[in-house]
C-alpha cells in the first residue's frame, strides 16, 4: 500500500516539476537573448518551428523554421532589445504543452535613456520540450515608432 502511494504521490508530481522545469529553461533563456546570445532560443525551438508577429512594423511576418527564425533573432540581439518575462504559465502533457509568457521588453539609447518599452504576451505550443509553434502579441503602435527610432539612429 506504501509503494502505491508513493508512486501515486510521484505521479502527481511530475506535471508540477516538469512544468518548473519548462518555465526555469525559459526564463534562462530570455537571460542569455538579453545577455546577446540567441542560441538557447534557437536550441529550444522545433526544425520546423513557426512564429507569427502580426502587424506592419519591421518586427512583424510569419516565419517557418529556423533558417527563417535565426535572421529574426539576430536581428532583436544586434539592435540591444532587452526582453522580460512577468509571468509564465505552463500546462498540458508533454507531448501538448501550453505556454504562456507575458512580459515587457525595452531598449535603451547610448546614453541610456529608454527609447522603447513594450509589454507583450506569447502563446505558444511545445511538445516533447520544444517550442513548435507561438504568437508574440504587443503594442503594434510601440513597435511602429521602434522602427522610427532605429531608422533615425541607423540601426534598422
Amino acid at each position: 500500500m506504501r509503494r502505491a502511494l508513493a508512486g501515486a504521490a510521484a505521479a502527481a508530481a511530475l506535471p508540477a516539476l516538469r512544468n518548473l522545469a519548462a518555465r526555469a529553461l525559459l526564463q534562462r533563456n530570455l537571460a542569455r537573448l538579453r545577455a546577446g546570445d540567441y542560441g538557447p532560443v534557437l536550441r529550444f525551438d522545433s526544425r520546423d518551428v513557426h512564429l507569427s508577429f502580426p502587424g506592419d512594423s519591421s518586427w512583424a511576418g510569419d516565419f517557418h523554421g529556423k533558417q527563417q527564425l535565426e535572421p529574426w533573432l539576430q536581428r532583436f540581439v544586434r539592435v540591444g532589445l532587452q526582453i522580460h518575462a512577468d509571468e509564465i504559465v505552463v500546462s498540458g502533457p508533454p507531448w501538448r504543452t501550453t505556454v504562456c509568457i507575458r512580459g515587457h521588453d525595452h531598449l535603451s539609447g547610448d546614453n541610456g535613456e529608454q527609447v522603447y518599452e513594450n509589454r507583450y504576451v506569447i502563446w505558444g505550443r511545445l511538445a516533447w520540450g520544444l517550442l513548435r509553434d507561438y504568437e508574440v502579441y504587443e503594442d503594434t503602435q510601440k513597435s511602429a515608432a521602434l522602427d522610427d527610432y532605429l531608422a533615425a539612429h541607423g540601426l534598422g
